[in-house]
């Protein structure tokens, strides 16, 4: 796939976002895109991904199959989590027998199975977050496009969907992430793009070691009768939860 002198703004006359985009992504390869808040990154995604067609230049060559998860996933659907992946599945071709078996593994992946029957605009952000990158893996796409995976995210998610992008690209898809957390560390990064002043520059990707994340325990004590929610919101927002106490609250 290759974008050729791709230049793009929001309307006629406005400020051109991006000028002369020249840029090149290889199958199996893992691009990072880089830049300061606002310089374009998400609009150069959108554009990879085909959400937004280019005011100058074109595309050639964009794999069949997308699986795009934007920065912040639009939670005011009128689904639930199992509704909304079934229609996902549905307009993505995935097969009839296989779509439970497929939706089951992601949402256990990413621990998020529990949620389910619930209403896409009562989850958490973080729980959002999940079911937008979800709905990007479930086709097994050939071109990946994730703006800031990682955002709100408990650490299993997160390692679950670093793994996850290894696993596109080793199958031979094209990936392109924006990742300002620095959680792509110990993914096998093949080139870097850096957006600034309008324009894309093609850098060598450098591996960079992964933040240990400081963790502390705190002592929360609950009613016995309201400790099993307690403990389900916890977990929900990716808290790893130990139970004691008088009596065992199970999940």
């Amino acid at each position: 796939m290759r974008l050729r002198n791709v230049s793009y703004r929001y309307r006629r006359k406005a400020p051109w976002v991006l000028r002369g985009v020249d840029v090149e992504v290889a199958p199996g390869r893992i691009t990072e895109v880089t830049g300061a808040n606002g310089a374009g990154k998400s609009t150069l995604l959108r554009l990879v991904a085909g959400l937004a067609r280019p005011s100058a230049g074109h595309i050639e060559q964009r794999p069949r199959i997308v699986g795009y998860a934007p920065e912040r996933f639009p939670s005011a659907l009128p689904f639930t989590v199992q509704e909304y992946l079934e229609h996902v599945c549905r307009i993505r071709g995935v097969r009839v027998a296989d779509r439970q078996a497929v939706i089951g593994h992601w949402t256990e992946r990413l621990r998020c199975r529990h949620l389910a029957a619930t209403r896409i605009r009562d989850l958490s952000k973080g729980s959002a977050q999940k079911v937008g990158l979800i709905q990007a893996f479930l086709a097994k796409p050939e071109l990946l496009v994730l703006d800031e995976p990682f955002a709100g995210l408990d650490v299993a998610a997160m390692n679950a969907v670093s793994a996850a992008v290894g696993e596109v690209a080793a199958h031979g898809g094209s990936v392109v992430v924006s990742d300002h957390q620095n959680y792509l560390g110990d993914v096998d990064l093949r080139q870097r793009w850096e957006v600034g002043g309008g324009t894309v520059s093609v850098l060598p990707a450098s591996p960079k070691p992964r933040e240990e994340k400081q963790t502390v325990v705190l002592r929360v004590r609950v009613e016995e009768r309201s400790a099993g929610v307690a403990v389900e919101h916890l977990r929900e927002l990716g808290y790893d939860v130990e139970i004691g106490g008088p009596a065992e609250v199970r999940k």
